[in-house]
């Protein structure tokens, strides 16, 4: 594909850690992404682990890889890399440009068939798997982890950030040559306050008057369980009237239960059922320091609920302090007593935040965000077209226009 003519035409390779095998965030927008592609006629073809009974209709067309199920996370599936069938398919597609979404023994099998194909490599980031070690008794492994995370996003045309400040954070390691902004968007009409529903609250013992605080997602350590648990247990100290709502399911389960005997739990949510959780919840609590981009919390802010978060990359670029929600620092248990004190004694408050939310998720819009990913696969695709003395970076400008659209925060104090 080198030479100085037109690109060829788009067709992308996607390599997912687990298109179908569980439900999360990464999972949900890959499988946004390959409908999108779809509806501008861009062949797609998806390499993946499977599992027998996937919990959700996965899109687009799936070519299964050998995968094992990781002990201590069954419910996820370790690649094994691209099977001789896999590799018959994967050349008989004839992909134009391959996308890995996970960097591992799949993505290496990836990057190695991007040689062999003259094919441009383009890497997403979606998780904090440096900070994995801290939860799983590994965290002296965590700067091994930051070498080996250089090396193979290196490897990449162009790496997709999914925030502006997981862009800096990455810059700063030196994770990837041509780090651009992919964010995230939100069904507004689906999330909104409007689907508050009382009756719901009611039939889980909640009264009308009592104040919900809830945390959605998967119930895994690195989600932050344990703080939240804390901060919980600190404001009951306190004195502080609350009810602790759950909504998700996962292995880790029986530890919150165990942390929170008084939790509610609603388990697995989606769709319409999920956007009724958060809309009628009154504030938002998101722990995680392991998230690149908290696709939870911009869904909490669509549904006008409060946010309390910690400090991290994936929710600094989309939360104003004070003004559409709050940032503690990680593990800091009264820090996030306080701020969650202040909401649940103080209704003004929380309507006002949940308010300012609500009006701040506008900027998170699918529609700019597939198709910013759509010009950068053109990019990627010219750049193999030009000659090779040419530098092809990217636009610095472009990163700094979406750095001011997706992180008002940063935009104003230039960081």
């Amino acid at each position: 594909m080198s030479g100085t003519g037109a690109p060829p035409a788009l067709r992308v390779a996607l390599f997912s850690g687990g298109y179908n095998c569980a439900v999360d965030g990464a999972v949900k927008v890959l499988n946004r992404l390959v409908a999108f592609l779809e509806s501008k006629q861009v062949p797609v073809v998806i390499f993946s682990p499977t599992v027998k009974d996937p919990p959700f209709k996965h899109i687009g067309r799936l070519v299964p890889v050998p995968s094992f199920p990781l002990p201590f996370r069954p419910e996820y599936r370790c690649a094994l890399g691209l099977s001789a069938s896999a590799k018959r398919e994967l050349e008989a597609f004839r992909p134009t440009l391959l996308h890995v979404t996970v960097p591992d023994v799949l993505g290496l099998s990836a990057l190695r068939a991007g040689r062999k194909l003259n094919c441009p490599v383009v890497g997403s980031y979606h998780t904090r798997f440096d900070t994995y070690c801290r939860y799983y008794g590994m965290g002296g492994l965590e700067g091994t982890v930051v070498n080996y995370l250089r090396y193979f996003y290196n490897s990449c045309e162009h790496v997709y950030a999914p925030s502006a400040a997981m862009a800096q954070i990455l810059e700063g390691q030196g994770i990837g040559r041509d780090i651009r902004l992919w964010s995230r968007g939100v069904d507004r009409a689906l999330f909104n306050p409007s689907r508050r529903d009382m009756e719901w609250r009611r039939s889980l013992g909640i009264g009308d008057e009592e104040v919900v605080l809830t945390f959605v997602g998967r119930l895994v350590l690195e989600k932050g369980l344990e703080h939240f648990a804390k901060v919980h247990h600190l404001l009951m100290k306190r004195g502080i009237a609350h009810r602790f709502l759950v909504v998700g399911d996962g292995p880790a389960r029986g530890k919150i239960a165990e942390w929170a005997p008084d939790a509610i739990f609603t388990g697995f949510q989606d769709g319409e059922d999920l956007a009724r959780a958060y809309a009628s919840s009154d504030i938002f609590f998101n722990p995680s320091i392991t998230e690149a981009f908290g696709n939870v919390t911009v869904e909490a802010m669509a549904s006008g609920v409060p946010p309390v978060c910690s400090r991290t990359a994936g929710h600094i670029s989309m939360l104003e302090e004070g003004e559409t929600g709050f940032l503690t620092t990680p593990d800091d248990v009264e820090e996030a007593a306080d701020r969650i004190t202040a909401l649940v004694q103080d209704a003004g408050l929380r309507q006002q935040v949940g308010t300012a939310a609500r009006t701040a998720s506008q900027r998170f819009s699918w529609d700019t965000v597939m198709n910013n990913i759509y010009s950068y696969y053109m990019d990627a695709l010219q750049a193999r077209t030009v000659p090779s003395s040419v530098s092809v970076s990217a636009d610095a400008s472009a990163l700094q226009d979406n750095a001011e659209a997706y992180s008002p925060s940063l935009s104003k104090t230039g960081t």
